[in-house]
Protein backbone atom coordinates (compact mmCIF):
# COMPACT_ATOMS: atom_id res chain seq x y z
CA UNK A 1 0.00 0.00 0.00
CA UNK A 2 1.49 3.60 -1.20
CA UNK A 3 1.22 5.69 1.99
CA UNK A 4 2.98 9.80 2.39
CA UNK A 5 5.42 8.05 4.45
CA UNK A 6 6.83 6.03 2.10
CA UNK A 7 7.08 8.61 -0.39
CA UNK A 8 8.58 10.96 2.28
CA UNK A 9 11.40 7.84 2.94
CA UNK A 10 11.77 7.56 -1.02
CA UNK A 11 12.78 11.19 -0.89
CA UNK A 12 15.26 10.68 1.55
CA UNK A 13 16.44 7.94 -0.41
CA UNK A 14 16.77 9.95 -3.69
CA UNK A 15 18.26 13.03 -2.60
CA UNK A 16 21.57 11.90 -3.23
CA UNK A 17 20.61 9.78 -6.26
CA UNK A 18 18.24 12.01 -7.88
CA UNK A 19 17.90 15.76 -9.06
CA UNK A 20 15.41 18.03 -7.49
CA UNK A 21 14.28 19.14 -11.10
CA UNK A 22 13.46 22.58 -11.89
CA UNK A 23 9.79 24.03 -11.78
CA UNK A 24 10.39 26.88 -14.65
CA UNK A 25 8.03 29.46 -15.48
CA UNK A 26 6.43 29.26 -19.21
CA UNK A 27 4.16 32.22 -20.54
CA UNK A 28 4.96 31.77 -24.05
CA UNK A 29 3.34 28.24 -24.27
CA UNK A 30 -0.20 29.01 -22.71
CA UNK A 31 -1.90 32.62 -23.25
CA UNK A 32 -4.54 31.90 -20.65
CA UNK A 33 -2.94 30.24 -17.86
CA UNK A 34 -0.12 30.60 -15.95
CA UNK A 35 2.23 27.82 -17.18
CA UNK A 36 5.03 26.09 -15.00
CA UNK A 37 7.31 23.17 -16.24
CA UNK A 38 8.36 20.68 -13.90
CA UNK A 39 11.56 19.55 -16.21
CA UNK A 40 11.81 16.07 -15.32
CA UNK A 41 13.54 15.62 -19.04
CA UNK A 42 16.79 17.15 -17.33
CA UNK A 43 16.42 13.91 -14.70
CA UNK A 44 19.04 11.52 -14.20
CA UNK A 45 19.12 9.26 -16.87
CA UNK A 46 16.77 11.53 -18.97
CA UNK A 47 13.60 10.44 -17.03
CA UNK A 48 11.51 10.54 -14.13
CA UNK A 49 11.80 6.90 -14.15
CA UNK A 50 15.03 6.78 -11.84
CA UNK A 51 13.11 7.29 -9.02
CA UNK A 52 10.56 4.79 -8.50
CA UNK A 53 13.33 2.11 -9.73
CA UNK A 54 16.05 3.18 -7.77
CA UNK A 55 13.73 3.04 -4.75
CA UNK A 56 12.34 -0.23 -5.32
CA UNK A 57 15.62 -1.89 -5.92
CA UNK A 58 17.12 0.03 -2.74
CA UNK A 59 14.47 -1.87 -0.80
CA UNK A 60 15.36 -5.18 -1.82
CA UNK A 61 16.64 -7.48 0.86
CA UNK A 62 19.75 -8.95 0.35
CA UNK A 63 18.50 -12.60 -1.16
CA UNK A 64 16.15 -10.56 -3.94
CA UNK A 65 19.56 -8.61 -5.03
CA UNK A 66 21.43 -11.87 -5.25
CA UNK A 67 19.33 -13.79 -7.46
CA UNK A 68 19.41 -10.73 -9.97
CA UNK A 69 16.52 -8.05 -11.54
CA UNK A 70 14.47 -8.71 -14.54
CA UNK A 71 12.50 -5.69 -15.69
CA UNK A 72 10.46 -4.35 -18.64
CA UNK A 73 10.20 -1.02 -20.77
CA UNK A 74 10.39 0.94 -23.48
CA UNK A 75 13.10 2.61 -22.58
CA UNK A 76 13.35 5.00 -19.65
CA UNK A 77 12.34 2.52 -16.91
CA UNK A 78 15.07 0.51 -18.92
CA UNK A 79 17.48 3.00 -18.25
CA UNK A 80 16.43 3.65 -14.57
CA UNK A 81 16.66 -0.12 -13.75
CA UNK A 82 20.30 -0.35 -15.44
CA UNK A 83 21.74 2.77 -13.59
CA UNK A 84 20.39 1.79 -9.92
CA UNK A 85 21.14 -2.39 -10.44
CA UNK A 86 24.77 -1.28 -11.31
CA UNK A 87 25.49 1.27 -8.78
CA UNK A 88 24.52 -1.65 -6.35
CA UNK A 89 26.81 -4.25 -8.13
CA UNK A 90 23.42 -6.01 -9.13
CA UNK A 91 22.99 -8.43 -12.52
CA UNK A 92 19.85 -6.76 -14.42
CA UNK A 93 18.39 -7.90 -17.33
CA UNK A 94 15.78 -5.46 -19.37
CA UNK A 95 13.22 -6.69 -22.03
CA UNK A 96 12.44 -4.03 -24.32
CA UNK A 97 10.07 -3.92 -27.60
CA UNK A 98 12.11 -4.08 -30.41
CA UNK A 99 10.88 -0.80 -32.18
CA UNK A 100 12.13 1.06 -29.25
CA UNK A 101 14.34 4.21 -29.76
CA UNK A 102 18.14 2.55 -30.54
CA UNK A 103 19.21 5.78 -28.48
CA UNK A 104 17.27 4.14 -25.58
CA UNK A 105 18.35 0.49 -25.80
CA UNK A 106 22.09 1.60 -26.57
CA UNK A 107 21.95 4.04 -23.62
CA UNK A 108 20.44 1.06 -20.65
CA UNK A 109 23.39 -1.21 -22.39
CA UNK A 110 25.71 1.90 -21.37
CA UNK A 111 24.32 1.41 -18.14
CA UNK A 112 25.24 -1.96 -17.56
CA UNK A 113 22.19 -3.79 -17.99
CA UNK A 114 21.62 -6.76 -20.90
CA UNK A 115 19.02 -5.92 -22.95
CA UNK A 116 16.67 -8.10 -24.64
CA UNK A 117 14.48 -7.32 -27.48
CA UNK A 118 10.93 -8.29 -28.05
CA UNK A 119 8.70 -8.36 -30.99
CA UNK A 120 5.89 -6.08 -30.26
CA UNK A 121 4.61 -3.31 -28.36
CA UNK A 122 4.94 -2.76 -23.75
CA UNK A 123 3.30 -5.26 -23.27
CA UNK A 124 5.04 -7.94 -25.45
CA UNK A 125 8.13 -6.83 -23.40
CA UNK A 126 6.32 -7.66 -20.31
CA UNK A 127 5.06 -11.07 -21.10
CA UNK A 128 8.89 -11.85 -21.62
CA UNK A 129 9.86 -10.35 -18.58
CA UNK A 130 7.33 -12.55 -16.94
CA UNK A 131 8.36 -15.56 -18.53
CA UNK A 132 12.06 -14.84 -17.89
CA UNK A 133 11.34 -14.28 -14.55
CA UNK A 134 10.08 -17.25 -13.38
CA UNK A 135 12.71 -19.47 -15.86
CA UNK A 136 15.73 -17.54 -13.79
CA UNK A 137 14.13 -16.37 -10.28
CA UNK A 138 15.50 -13.09 -11.10
CA UNK A 139 13.30 -10.07 -9.24
CA UNK A 140 11.12 -8.32 -11.63
CA UNK A 141 10.95 -4.18 -11.00
CA UNK A 142 6.99 -3.40 -12.57
CA UNK A 143 7.77 0.08 -14.03
CA UNK A 144 4.81 1.18 -12.86
CA UNK A 145 2.17 -1.30 -11.26
CA UNK A 146 4.13 -1.52 -7.80
CA UNK A 147 4.04 0.50 -4.33
CA UNK A 148 7.89 1.30 -4.21
CA UNK A 149 8.05 1.99 -7.77
CA UNK A 150 4.75 4.43 -7.21
CA UNK A 151 6.34 5.81 -3.97
CA UNK A 152 9.27 6.81 -5.84
CA UNK A 153 7.49 8.79 -8.51
CA UNK A 154 5.88 10.35 -6.07
CA UNK A 155 8.72 12.55 -4.70
CA UNK A 156 7.82 14.54 -7.93
CA UNK A 157 4.73 15.39 -5.99
CA UNK A 158 6.31 16.51 -3.05
CA UNK A 159 8.54 18.77 -5.00
CA UNK A 160 6.11 20.45 -6.76
CA UNK A 161 3.94 21.51 -3.61
CA UNK A 162 7.69 22.77 -2.49
CA UNK A 163 8.72 24.58 -5.31
CA UNK A 164 5.13 26.14 -6.05
CA UNK A 165 3.00 26.90 -2.92
CA UNK A 166 0.14 28.18 -4.35
CA UNK A 167 -0.53 25.76 -7.38
CA UNK A 168 -3.95 24.78 -8.32
CA UNK A 169 -3.52 22.34 -11.02
CA UNK A 170 -0.70 19.49 -12.07
CA UNK A 171 -1.08 18.00 -15.63
CA UNK A 172 0.64 14.79 -15.72
CA UNK A 173 1.73 12.00 -18.63
CA UNK A 174 0.15 8.99 -18.15
CA UNK A 175 1.36 5.63 -19.68
CA UNK A 176 0.66 2.85 -16.83
CA UNK A 177 -0.32 5.06 -14.66
CA UNK A 178 2.51 4.66 -12.18
CA UNK A 179 3.54 8.23 -12.67
CA UNK A 180 -0.02 9.68 -11.76
CA UNK A 181 -0.71 7.46 -9.10
CA UNK A 182 2.14 8.42 -6.82
CA UNK A 183 1.82 12.17 -7.93
CA UNK A 184 -1.77 12.11 -7.64
CA UNK A 185 -1.53 10.50 -4.67
CA UNK A 186 1.05 13.32 -2.84
CA UNK A 187 -0.57 15.75 -3.64
CA UNK A 188 -4.02 15.15 -3.24
CA UNK A 189 -2.96 13.64 0.00
CA UNK A 190 -1.49 17.15 1.68
CA UNK A 191 -3.34 19.71 -0.89
CA UNK A 192 -6.86 18.37 -1.40
CA UNK A 193 -8.03 21.00 -3.08
CA UNK A 194 -5.40 20.89 -6.15
CA UNK A 195 -6.13 19.50 -9.19
CA UNK A 196 -4.74 16.84 -10.66
CA UNK A 197 -5.30 15.70 -14.62
CA UNK A 198 -3.64 13.00 -17.06
CA UNK A 199 -3.17 13.15 -20.45
CA UNK A 200 -2.62 10.04 -23.05
CA UNK A 201 -1.98 9.78 -26.46
CA UNK A 202 -5.11 9.86 -28.62
CA UNK A 203 -3.45 6.53 -30.24
CA UNK A 204 -2.92 4.39 -26.85
CA UNK A 205 -6.04 5.51 -24.26
CA UNK A 206 -5.98 2.27 -22.18
CA UNK A 207 -6.12 4.60 -18.86
CA UNK A 208 -8.78 7.03 -20.24
CA UNK A 209 -10.70 4.62 -21.16
CA UNK A 210 -11.00 2.78 -18.22
CA UNK A 211 -11.32 5.87 -16.08
CA UNK A 212 -14.28 6.92 -18.37
CA UNK A 213 -15.77 3.61 -18.34
CA UNK A 214 -14.94 2.85 -14.44
CA UNK A 215 -13.92 -0.17 -15.56
CA UNK A 216 -10.09 -1.57 -16.14
CA UNK A 217 -9.83 -1.93 -19.75
CA UNK A 218 -7.19 -3.40 -22.43
CA UNK A 219 -6.73 -2.34 -25.71
CA UNK A 220 -5.74 -4.70 -28.78
CA UNK A 221 -3.02 -2.54 -30.20
CA UNK A 222 -1.31 0.53 -29.65
CA UNK A 223 0.07 3.44 -32.15
CA UNK A 224 1.76 6.16 -30.81
CA UNK A 225 5.50 7.80 -31.53
CA UNK A 226 4.86 8.56 -27.71
CA UNK A 227 6.26 4.85 -26.88
CA UNK A 228 7.08 5.89 -23.38
CA UNK A 229 3.37 6.09 -22.67
CA UNK A 230 1.97 3.37 -25.38
CA UNK A 231 0.81 0.99 -22.86
CA UNK A 232 -2.07 -1.72 -23.65
CA UNK A 233 -2.75 -2.44 -20.21
CA UNK A 234 -2.67 0.11 -17.10
CA UNK A 235 -1.75 -1.50 -13.85
CA UNK A 236 -4.48 -2.56 -11.39
CA UNK A 237 -2.63 -0.77 -8.73
CA UNK A 238 -2.56 2.44 -10.66
CA UNK A 239 -6.03 2.41 -12.05
CA UNK A 240 -7.47 1.88 -8.73
CA UNK A 241 -5.63 4.85 -7.62
CA UNK A 242 -5.98 6.49 -10.36
CA UNK A 243 -9.75 5.98 -10.15
CA UNK A 244 -9.26 7.57 -6.57
CA UNK A 245 -6.89 11.10 -6.70
CA UNK A 246 -7.58 11.98 -10.64
CA UNK A 247 -9.70 14.88 -11.24
CA UNK A 248 -9.80 14.00 -15.45
CA UNK A 249 -7.93 11.89 -18.04
CA UNK A 250 -7.87 13.76 -21.99
CA UNK A 251 -6.06 12.23 -24.62
CA UNK A 252 -3.77 14.62 -27.26
CA UNK A 253 -3.43 13.35 -31.07
CA UNK A 254 0.39 13.22 -33.31
CA UNK A 255 0.26 16.43 -34.39
CA UNK A 256 -0.61 18.13 -30.90
CA UNK A 257 2.11 16.14 -29.66
CA UNK A 258 4.48 17.24 -32.32
CA UNK A 259 3.46 21.14 -32.28
CA UNK A 260 4.02 20.85 -28.10
CA UNK A 261 7.99 19.47 -28.72
CA UNK A 262 8.08 21.81 -31.29
CA UNK A 263 6.93 24.84 -28.98
CA UNK A 264 9.18 23.37 -26.07
CA UNK A 265 12.40 22.89 -28.37
CA UNK A 266 11.64 27.08 -29.86
CA UNK A 267 10.40 28.27 -26.71
CA UNK A 268 11.39 27.19 -23.43
CA UNK A 269 15.29 25.64 -25.39
CA UNK A 270 14.13 21.94 -23.78
CA UNK A 271 14.35 18.67 -25.62
CA UNK A 272 11.21 16.46 -24.34
CA UNK A 273 9.99 13.66 -25.81
CA UNK A 274 6.53 12.64 -27.15
CA UNK A 275 5.47 11.12 -23.77
CA UNK A 276 7.00 14.15 -21.79
CA UNK A 277 5.60 16.37 -23.79
CA UNK A 278 1.93 15.57 -23.99
CA UNK A 279 1.40 17.49 -20.53
CA UNK A 280 1.84 20.51 -22.59
CA UNK A 281 0.23 19.43 -25.50
CA UNK A 282 -3.08 19.36 -23.32
CA UNK A 283 -2.46 22.64 -21.86
CA UNK A 284 -1.64 24.60 -25.69
CA UNK A 285 -4.56 22.86 -27.16
CA UNK A 286 -7.12 23.74 -24.44
CA UNK A 287 -8.24 20.64 -23.46
CA UNK A 288 -8.22 21.02 -19.64
CA UNK A 289 -9.87 23.89 -17.59
CA UNK A 290 -6.92 25.49 -16.36
CA UNK A 291 -7.70 28.87 -17.81
CA UNK A 292 -6.55 31.69 -15.73
CA UNK A 293 -5.17 29.13 -13.02
CA UNK A 294 -1.52 28.05 -11.97
CA UNK A 295 -0.90 24.84 -14.03
CA UNK A 296 2.36 22.74 -13.80
CA UNK A 297 2.89 20.63 -16.97
CA UNK A 298 5.21 17.37 -15.62
CA UNK A 299 7.62 17.05 -18.26
CA UNK A 300 8.41 13.29 -17.69
CA UNK A 301 11.02 12.50 -19.80
CA UNK A 302 13.42 13.96 -22.37
CA UNK A 303 14.90 10.79 -24.15
CA UNK A 304 13.46 11.40 -27.81
CA UNK A 305 15.60 9.51 -30.64
CA UNK A 306 17.38 12.06 -32.98
CA UNK A 307 15.82 10.77 -36.14
CA UNK A 308 12.17 10.73 -34.70
CA UNK A 309 13.16 14.25 -33.32
CA UNK A 310 13.68 15.69 -37.44
CA UNK A 311 10.55 14.26 -38.23
CA UNK A 312 8.63 15.53 -35.52
CA UNK A 313 9.79 18.70 -36.05
CA UNK A 314 8.85 18.96 -39.62
CA UNK A 315 5.42 17.72 -38.20
CA UNK A 316 4.68 20.49 -35.89
CA UNK A 317 6.08 23.00 -38.41
CA UNK A 318 3.41 21.73 -40.62
CA UNK A 319 1.16 21.40 -37.71
CA UNK A 320 1.98 24.99 -36.77
CA UNK A 321 1.44 26.89 -40.29
CA UNK A 322 5.39 27.25 -40.42
CA UNK A 323 6.18 25.14 -43.13
CA UNK A 324 3.45 24.93 -46.20
CA UNK A 325 2.97 23.56 -50.05
CA UNK A 326 1.62 24.97 -52.67
CA UNK A 327 0.95 23.75 -56.47
CA UNK A 328 -0.23 26.98 -58.79
CA UNK A 329 -1.57 25.91 -62.34
CA UNK A 330 0.60 28.13 -64.52
CA UNK A 331 0.59 28.52 -68.60
CA UNK A 332 4.39 27.87 -69.62
CA UNK A 333 5.66 30.75 -70.64
CA UNK A 334 8.27 33.42 -69.79
CA UNK A 335 8.06 35.16 -66.31
CA UNK A 336 5.32 33.00 -64.67
CA UNK A 337 7.55 32.15 -62.27
CA UNK A 338 9.11 35.70 -61.80
CA UNK A 339 6.02 36.95 -60.63
CA UNK A 340 5.15 34.20 -58.46
CA UNK A 341 8.17 34.36 -56.50
CA UNK A 342 8.23 38.43 -56.21
CA UNK A 343 4.41 38.01 -54.79
CA UNK A 344 5.67 35.48 -52.01
CA UNK A 345 8.02 37.75 -51.48
CA UNK A 346 6.37 40.45 -50.97
CA UNK A 347 4.15 39.04 -48.61
CA UNK A 348 7.42 37.82 -46.35
CA UNK A 349 7.61 34.41 -47.22
CA UNK A 350 10.43 32.38 -48.02
CA UNK A 351 10.26 30.05 -51.33
CA UNK A 352 12.80 26.38 -49.72
CA UNK A 353 11.78 24.33 -52.94
CA UNK A 354 10.17 24.34 -56.21
CA UNK A 355 9.36 21.54 -58.69
CA UNK A 356 8.15 22.76 -62.27
CA UNK A 357 5.91 19.78 -63.53
CA UNK A 358 5.15 19.59 -67.33
CA UNK A 359 4.51 15.82 -67.26
CA UNK A 360 1.14 15.46 -65.92
CA UNK A 361 -1.34 14.32 -67.83
CA UNK A 362 -4.38 16.31 -66.51
CA UNK A 363 -3.24 19.33 -67.81
CA UNK A 364 -3.03 20.74 -71.91
CA UNK A 365 0.17 20.67 -73.40
CA UNK A 366 0.80 24.39 -73.23
CA UNK A 367 0.61 24.60 -69.33
CA UNK A 368 2.77 23.56 -66.10
CA UNK A 369 2.00 22.81 -62.26
CA UNK A 370 4.34 24.82 -60.00
CA UNK A 371 5.08 23.37 -57.02
CA UNK A 372 6.73 25.16 -53.91
CA UNK A 373 7.48 24.71 -50.58
CA UNK A 374 6.99 27.47 -48.48
CA UNK A 375 8.39 29.19 -45.03
CA UNK A 376 6.11 30.62 -43.55
CA UNK A 377 5.15 32.49 -40.09
CA UNK A 378 1.55 30.58 -39.04
CA UNK A 379 -1.92 29.53 -40.61
CA UNK A 380 -3.00 33.21 -41.30
CA UNK A 381 0.07 33.88 -43.17
CA UNK A 382 -0.54 30.85 -45.57
CA UNK A 383 -3.94 32.25 -46.19
CA UNK A 384 -2.47 35.71 -46.92
CA UNK A 385 0.03 34.67 -49.44
CA UNK A 386 -2.93 32.27 -51.32
CA UNK A 387 -5.20 35.13 -51.62
CA UNK A 388 -2.38 37.12 -53.13
CA UNK A 389 -1.33 35.08 -55.48
CA UNK A 390 -5.32 34.21 -56.38
CA UNK A 391 -6.13 38.32 -56.69
CA UNK A 392 -2.76 37.95 -59.15
CA UNK A 393 -4.86 35.63 -61.30
CA UNK A 394 -2.79 32.42 -60.22
CA UNK A 395 -5.12 29.31 -60.06
CA UNK A 396 -4.02 27.47 -56.88
CA UNK A 397 -4.85 23.93 -56.98
CA UNK A 398 -4.84 21.31 -54.19
CA UNK A 399 -2.24 18.36 -54.54
CA UNK A 400 -3.60 14.66 -55.33
CA UNK A 401 -2.22 12.23 -53.04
Amino acid sequence: MVTLDKIYHAAFVLKDVARKTDLIAAPNLSGDSELYLKTENLQVTGSFKLRGAYYKISQLTDEEKARGIIACSAGNHAQGVALAATQNGIRSVVCMPDGAPISKVEATKRLGAEVCLVPGAYDDAYAKACELQEQTGATLIHPFDDDMVIAGQGTIGLEILDQLKDVDAVIVPIGGGGLISGVAFAIKSLRPDVKVYGVQAAGAPSMANSFHEHELQALPAVSTFADGIAVKRPGDTTFAMVEQYVDEIVTVNEDEIAAAILALIEKQKLIAEGAGAVSVAAAMFGKLPIQGKKAVCLVSGGNIDVNILNRVITRGLVMGGRNSNLMIALEDKPGQLETVSRIISECGANVVSVYHDRADTSMTITSCFLKLGLETRDHAHIAAVRKALSDAGFTLVTERA
